[in-house]
């Protein structure tokens, strides 16, 4: 899926105003390859929903919620899992229990971490377009320090 030009600097500015406590809009960052956007409906159809369109919206709340304010990560890690992603070579999850692509392609994050990066989209309550609802660092075994000032691997 190709970024636009201009989404990290779309999904910065609304991280940040999220983090100042303001309401972030809603944003188009880019658009679902014609595999991918294929890929999504065909799975929707057979679960009898409605498809949905290649472009992508994106607010953040609950990325902002879970990544960083849960998980201690940047708002830098953030579009770098988003970038990651959302790249033209993830592909689309088979279940039937959410909408998701994962870039099978590894990342080293800043943590030491080798990463395989998950997409989730809800499609509904943009719909025809797939909202980025969260993004998952998977094999993120080593996490940064959280707002607390301990590490994950510590326990809560």
């Amino acid at each position: 899926m190709p970024l636009r030009t201009e989404a990290p600097a779309l999904i910065r500015t609304n991280l940040e105003q999220i983090e100042a406590g303001q309401k972030a809009r809603l944003v188009e960052i880019g658009a679902l390859t014609s595999k991918q956007v294929a890929d999504i409906n065909k799975h929707r159809a057979a679960q009898g929903l409605v498809p949905v369109n290649a472009e992508v919206v994106f607010i953040g709340k609950h990325i902002y919620q879970s990544r960083i304010a849960k998980d201690g990560y940047t708002i830098d890690d953030v579009i770098d899992q988003i970038t990651n992603a959302l790249h033209s070579d993830s592909l689309v999850l088979d279940t039937s229990k959410m909408t998701a692509m994962d870039n099978s392609n590894l990342r080293a994050d800043r943590y030491g971490n080798q990463v395989r990066d998950r997409a989730v989209f809800e499609c509904t309550a943009r719909h025809p377009r797939p909202e980025l609802f969260s993004v998952i660092p998977r094999g993120d075994l080593i996490k940064p320090q959280n707002k607390k000032g301990h590490s994950w691997r510590d326990g809560p």
